[in-house]
C-alpha cells in the first residue's frame, strides 16, 4: 500500500506545471533584452548629456542677461540632471553597458555630474533591493513603513 504522504495531488501538480510553463515563458521574453548593444547606451548618453551641457551653459550665459530668464531654463537643467541620475542608477545595476567596467566608469562620471558618490550610492541602493519589504531589515532607501501594532 502506498503512503498517503508520497501521493501527489493532481491539482498541485497541474498548477505546478502551469507556472513552470509560465516562467519559462517570461524567461524566453525577457531573454530578447538581456543581451546589451553598446549602441544603444551611447545613444541616450548623447541625447542626455549634450542638452543637459547646452542648458547649463545657456543658463550661465542668461545670468547677464536675466535672472527669471535662467530661472526659466532651470526646470529644463533639472530634467536632463534627473536623466543624469536615472542613468547613473541603471549603471549601479549593471543594466547599462554590456561591460562592467563601463557601467563602473560611466556611473562615477555620472555620479560626480548628480553630486551623488557612485560607489557608496551603488552599494547603499543594493541594500535597499536586498530588504525592501522586508519589515524586520528597515532603513536602506525605504519609505517608512509601520505595521499596524507600530
Amino acid at each position: 500500500m502506498a503512503n498517503p504522504a508520497t501521493i501527489a495531488d493532481p491539482g498541485i501538480q497541474a498548477t505546478a506545471l502551469q507556472e513552470k510553463r509560465a516562467a519559462r515563458a517570461w524567461r524566453e521574453i525577457a531573454a530578447r533584452y538581456h543581451t546589451g548593444q553598446v549602441w544603444r547606451p551611447i545613444a541616450q548618453l548623447v541625447v542626455t548629456l549634450i542638452p543637459l551641457f547646452a542648458i547649463l551653459i545657456a543658463m550661465y550665459f542668461s545670468l547677464g542677461v536675466s535672472y527669471f530668464l535662467t530661472l526659466a531654463l532651470a526646470p529644463f537643467g533639472g530634467a536632463f540632471l534627473l536623466r543624469t541620475f536615472v542613468l547613473m542608477h541603471d549603471c549601479a545595476h549593471n543594466s547599462f553597458f554590456p561591460s562592467r567596467r563601463a557601467n563602473e566608469i560611466v556611473g562615477a562620471i555620472t555620479g560626480v555630474m548628480s553630486l551623488t558618490p557612485f560607489g557608496l550610492w551603488r552599494r547603499d541602493h543594493a541594500l535597499h533591493h536586498a530588504s525592501s519589504g522586508d519589515l524586520d531589515r528597515r532603513g536602506h532607501g525605504d519609505i517608512r513603513t509601520l505595521t499596524v501594532r507600530e
